[in-house]
């Protein structure tokens, strides 16, 4: 179950109060996410999992696990959802997954649609986690997407050329350009422009 503590002005833990003014965090479990009465959910960077508990001898047949983009919602037919709302952020539909095992369990993954941030709840206006006690699995730039992985990377090229007192990617970029147009219009005077700055508003050599 969440363990939920109070804090006070001092930051010291206090006995959980009723007053809607207490502020609440709530310690992640393994998962980092929430164990629930009926259902619990965990995350990495990229993908979200979801353990909703269903009686003995369920039927997928009975299975209702609808996921678009702001919205999802998990549960069985003829009854109440068990979740139901907008995701704490968007989902990409078509890379999501469930599955129902041992005819107990119905088990669900969500790929988020952006892979770099942790969720604070599973559903907009749900119970929160606190974020800064999340235990990230280690991973590898290869289990990232093209786009998610190509984004790390330029940021980390940056910050090492930056230590290195080099030139970012598009400073780089833009001194390739600047030179093109010098070797397209030799007479033009580039004296008063730099490397450093951008180069998008000039028609494309």
């Amino acid at each position: 179950m969440a363990i939920i503590f109070d804090y006070n002005e001092a930051g010291q833990n206090q006995p959980e109060r009723s007053s809607t003014e207490a502020k609440q965090v709530v310690v992640p479990n393994k998962l980092n996410g929430l164990d629930m009465e009926n259902y619990s959910w965990g995350q990495t960077l990229q993908e979200v999992t979801i353990n909703v508990f269903v009686p003995p001898h369920t039927k997928s047949r009975f299975v209702i696990c609808e996921m678009k983009k702001d919205y999802i919602k998990i549960g069985l037919k003829n009854q109440e959802p068990i979740i139901e709302g907008e995701p704490f952020k968007h989902i990409k539909p078509d890379d999501c997954f469930w599955s129902l095992e041992d005819q107990k369990l119905i088990s669900v993954l969500l790929t988020k649609q952006d892979q770099i941030d942790w969720w604070k709840s599973l559903i907009k206006g749900g119970l929160e986690i606190d974020t800064q006690k999340v235990e990230p699995h280690p991973s590898k730039l290869s289990d990232l997407d093209g786009e998610t992985r190509a984004s790390i990377e330029k940021v980390l090229f940056d910050k090492r050329q930056k230590f290195m007192g080099l030139p970012t990617s598009n400073e780089i970029q833009n001194s390739e350009l600047l030179k093109k147009f010098q070797r397209q219009f030799p007479d033009m005077d580039f004296s008063g422009m730099n490397s450093g700055k951008s180069f998008n508003n000039f028609p494309k050599p």
